[in-house]
């Protein structure tokens, strides 16, 4: 039973919720999931969900090569005046999902969202899926995908040094996972990593895992299925490509900006993992966003999402997380009305 008091913006979105996508992925079939990732939504719900902003956003799709096959990357970028000189910094973005759902529509509302408010042009890449693709198959497809995209940054009008890899969930995992591969196999340098409530130690022994197991967006018994269905074996849990903050080495990655949900079962994946980057010298920002459960970084209608875009923004704009705190209302309210200042 939840002891918390979520907030009325939250609870009207969470109602919504309910009725777009699976009720019940434990319990789905491999069928069903496979129609919920390929389920082209254009709900009124939908729409309110995630009020994807499109007006003034260029989308195109890319075949991406990697090991024995290849991925989709959805490109977004913002419509710039011509007048207007530089380079983009650029977001590779790796979705959420247990590392087995990946709609591709909701990735392109969330993506649409991220590029409206960063003014960074955003790729999503659709890596393959658990259980098909088990572990460490995710893995590598993004970190190919990021080669790939590092390599095409200049046709992008992206600049090279401006490259940042996002993710929520498993997609902060993920996101992890290639900021480490970068560093050991010696690869393209990455500007910065922005985690959201990133899953970092499988063993699901924290407080957080304990405390919040019955959140109204991530309970225990998901975490679980998840964790099943994307290793070959229960060891698999142990290796820091699964669990990043089981790695022994934490310094020499990008610098980090990592936020959580304050009600999110991951929250302390999210606070262990900065600070182990951080007494490794790697630079590690952690934000925790007051009354949130995980993923509402999702929903742009919430308060709290715009407090998590103005950092993220700042951030991408070339901001030090060192730097980078959360907003008052008064200070949001007075930014809203410069968007200059943090947009690109």
């Amino acid at each position: 039973m939840n002891d918390y008091e979520l907030p009325s913006d939250l609870k009207r979105i969470l109602k919504v919720k309910k009725t777009v996508g699976l009720a019940d992925v434990t319990t789905a079939t491999q069928a069903e999931i496979d129609s919920y990732n390929r389920s082209d939504f254009n709900s009124r719900a939908f729409r309110k969900l995630y009020s994807p902003k499109t007006k003034d956003i260029l989308k195109r799709t890319f075949i991406i090569p990697v090991t024995d096959g290849a991925v989709t990357g959805y490109l977004f970028e913002k419509v710039r005046d011509k007048a207007i000189t530089g380079q983009n910094s650029l977001i590779i973005y790796f979705h959420d999902g247990g590392w087995m759902l990946g709609n591709m529509g909701k990735c392109a509302a969330v993506c649409s969202n991220i590029c409206n408010t960063t003014g960074a042009t955003v790729l999503a890449v659709d890596f393959r899926l658990a259980p098909q693709f088990k572990f460490p198959t995710p893995v590598e497809d993004c970190y190919s995908a990021f080669l790939w995209a590092a390599q095409g940054a200049r046709y992008w009008k992206v600049d090279p040094d401006k490259i940042y890899v996002m993710g929520n969930c498993a997609g902060g995992n993920l996101a992890a996972n290639v900021s480490r591969l970068a560093r050991d196999r010696k690869g393209p340098k990455i500007a910065g990593q922005i985690l959201i409530s990133p899953i970092t130690d499988c063993r699901m022994r924290t407080e957080s895992h304990e405390k919040f197991k019955d959140s109204p967006t991530l309970t225990d018994k998901k975490m679980n299925f998840f964790i099943q269905n994307y290793s070959r074996e229960p060891k698999d849990i142990l290796d820091p490509m699964f669990s990043p903050l089981l790695a022994k080495d934490h310094s020499r990655l990008p610098e980090t900006l990592i936020l959580s949900g304050e009600l999110d079962p991951l929250l302390d994946d999210s606070k262990l993992y900065s600070e182990a980057l951080s007494s490794a010298d790697t630079p590690s920002k952690f934000l925790e966003i007051k009354g949130m459960v995980h993923s509402f970084i999702d929903f742009p209608s919430l308060e709290a999402w715009k407090d998590a875009m103005f950092a993220i923004s700042a951030f991408v704009g070339g901001r030090g997380v060192n730097g980078i705190e959360l907003l008052s209302k008064k200070e949001r309210k007075e930014l809203e009305k410069k968007p200059h200042l943090i947009v690109q």
